[in-house]
């Protein structure tokens, strides 16, 4: 892990442990690199609670309850089903905040409505979701990696 992201997730870390609470992450595009990068910092055991790739939509509806309507209706890659996600991931862990990522690294899969590098992301603290969508660009790695820096910086923000 470079040293920028392991910043922020050390910043993560202090501010969860201060706090006293607990972060959870849903992950597909990114196949865990969220999770990984979380628990790359001594202590997470603290506050990491629960990290799930949920790649195929199968696992999405059964684990973290995403509804069949919203996969039907706006496809994986979509801010309803990461906002469904997150709320998901959190009540399964039973954490305080969470994250949830969607989207389309590359370099197949993409098209002209949701191109490669197309990625959706939920945030979820307390009660409140809110998601957000980013269009990176770079090989299948780049946009992993910009994904995972960008749920970071965003998920400080809110708990700011």
């Amino acid at each position: 892990m470079d040293n920028s992201l392991y910043s922020l997730v050390d910043t993560l870390d202090r501010r969860l442990v201060s706090y006293g609470e607990t972060i959870t992450v849903v992950e597909s595009c990114t196949g865990g690199a969220l999770a990984s990068a979380l628990t790359a910092v001594s202590g997470s055991s603290q506050w990491f609670r629960l990290g799930l790739v949920t790649y195929a939509d199968q696992f999405k509806r059964e684990l973290v309850g995403v509804s069949r309507e919203g996969l039907e209706l706006e496809g994986a890659v979509s801010g309803i089903v990461v906002g469904e996600m997150v709320k998901g991931g959190m009540r399964l862990a039973q954490a305080d905040y969470g994250i949830a990522i969607s989207g389309i690294a590359g370099p197949g899969g993409g098209t002209e409505e949701k191109p490669v590098g197309t990625v959706w992301f939920g945030f979820g603290f307390g009660d409140q979701i809110e998601v957000a969508h980013m269009q990176f660009s770079g090989d299948r790695n780049m946009v992993r990696s910009q994904s995972v820096e960008f749920s970071l910086r965003k998920m400080l923000q809110l708990i700011e």
